[in-house]
């Protein structure tokens, strides 16, 4: 068991004013393996008044983008000898194959030092010529940030969203999901060993409750957010009545279309990754694929190929290629889209159960249903597991139109050996990213949606301007040496 009994606020290991615990359930035995504070609203505001005071009074804002970056590389440095510990954590947490932990996890300190990377090219300020005379445009850190990460990719996802808003000079409270509470503890003991100042990284753990205090918090000047498209609403909701800044990166419904040319090998290597990594916990994956009419049977065929080759079970064994669902709650809403894409009459090719053997765990097979329309749940819901519905179409045009009708925008793909219909399908569908024979997350441009995945991008150069403010001082021409 890993009881963790304090949080970081204000420089200081301390025990929250709540009793409130969170228990840690292991998805693949079911079993607790260690809780975490359960904050209240006087825990939140307290860490955000830490936030606050150090961002006001304190140096880390005043130092360049260059020395704060040296501080976060050593936090970063003390991180690397415990990946695989981490790793071993965030599989117990969630599921995610050990196989893949071993590749995934120091995947992101490379991104986190190529943000850090961009902070130390990216100029403070710049002189821009005007009618009006010289203007100096100068970024300015936005102030605390409140952080809030989700599960299915807890221990890279905080790192992608603090090690941005620490660079530019932000205060942050971060809150890790309930489910996954236990990977942020490692950031935050490498952040203060590394000298970050007090009250400028505060970790808390919570259930919504203690993010919807953190969110509402007036001190809070921006709300970074990854999750599900209904707690989004809410917080834009939040942040619109105040005009907090927010980044929000939420749910998809990514259609990959199959073009009539596409080459059956690229196209299963792209679904595999694109509709079944992570037990399709991934909010950019490919939970449609449209197909044309006349190569229908072929692609359903190599699908069901593909979706039956991984193996499923023990995350922790090396031979495992997929893990359980995070949680009873997140496979049971997995299980009852599959029932409703029975009942609403598309056929189910492999899959829509647990899979045979694993009688304990949050197991569901992968799963593929043919016959779909766009009409039905399991082609407009964000299902998030390993489930896919396959659609034909009779032109390219029609493809368009069904990947379009959705409310969400995240991701897409085409699949295709013609370099000029991918240009001309990419530019049509309305995605926030977009890819051409492949799922590439791309860390280095920038990522998010339209629509109703969210507003502004958590990867790229984005990423780190995302946290500034733009301000515009107009200079006499003495001045502009100041700024330049």
């Amino acid at each position: 068991m890993i009881v963790r009994e304090e949080l970081l606020v204000d420089g200081e290991w301390r025990k929250p004013s709540s009793a409130a615990r969170i228990p840690v359930i292991d998805p693949t035995t079911e079993e607790s393996i260690g809780e975490a504070p359960d904050v209240d609203a006087a825990d939140v505001d307290t860490a955000v008044r830490a936030a606050r005071r150090s961002f006001t009074d304190g140096p880390w804002r005043r130092l360049s983008e260059g020395e704060r970056a040296d501080v976060l590389e050593r936090a970063l440095s003390l991180l690397e000898p415990r990946l695989d510990e981490i790793g071993r954590l965030v599989t117990a947490e969630m599921g995610l194959p050990s196989s893949i932990a071993g590749i995934q996890i120091p995947g992101g300190l490379h991104v986190a030092r190529w943000f850090l990377d961009v902070a130390r090219n990216l100029p403070r300020s710049e002189v821009r010529q005007t009618q009006y005379g010289p203007a100096a445009v100068v970024r300015e850190p936005i102030g605390v940030v409140a952080s809030i990460a989700p599960w299915n990719g807890p221990f890279n996802m905080a790192l992608s969203k603090i090690f941005p808003a620490l660079v530019s000079g932000c205060s942050v409270v971060y809150k890790p999901a309930p489910e996954t509470p236990l990977d942020g503890f490692p950031i935050a003991e490498a952040l203060a060993e590394a000298g970050v100042p007090a009250g400028v990284f505060n970790l808390i753990t919570g259930d919504r409750q203690a993010g919807a205090a953190l969110v509402a918090h007036p001190e809070v000047d921006k709300v970074s957010f990854t999750g599900s498209t209904a707690a989004g609403r809410e917080i834009g909701r939040e942040c619109g009545a105040s005009f907090k800044r927010m980044q929000l990166e939420l749910g998809g419904k990514s259609a990959a279309i199959v073009l009539e040319d596409a080459d059956v090998s690229t196209t299963m290597q792209g679904l595999a990754m694109g509709s079944f990594f992570n037990t399709g916990q991934v909010c950019a994956s490919f939970s449609r694929v449209l197909v044309p009419r006349a190569r229908e049977d072929e692609m359903v065929g190599a699908l069901v190929a593909t979706a039956e080759s991984f193996v499923v079970g023990d995350p922790t064994d090396p031979a495992t290629t997929m893990g359980p669902l995070v949680s009873a709650r997140q496979r049971d809403k997995v299980l009852s889209l599959i029932e409703a894409g029975r009942a609403e009459g598309a056929v189910l090719a492999t899959g829509g159960g647990a899979p045979a053997g694993l009688d304990r765990g949050f197991f569901v097979a992968p799963t593929v249903f043919t016959g779909a329309t766009n009409d039905m749940r399991i082609s407009r819901e964000e299902i998030f597991g390993p489930v896919v519905a396959v659609q034909t179409y009779d032109s390219e045009d029609e493809a368009i139109k069904i990947a379009n009708d959705s409310e969400y925008g995240l991701h897409g793909a085409v699949f295709t050996t013609d370099d000029e219909a991918a240009a001309r399908v990419a530019r049509a569908v309305r995605t926030g990213t977009f890819s051409v024979n492949s799922f590439t997350y791309n860390t280095e441009a920038p990522f998010g949606g339209v629509k109703c995945s969210g507003v502004g991008r958590d990867t790229g150069q984005e990423a780190v301007e995302a946290y500034y403010e733009l301000k515009t001082i107009n200079l006499t021409p003495s001045m502009e040496r100041l700024f330049s």
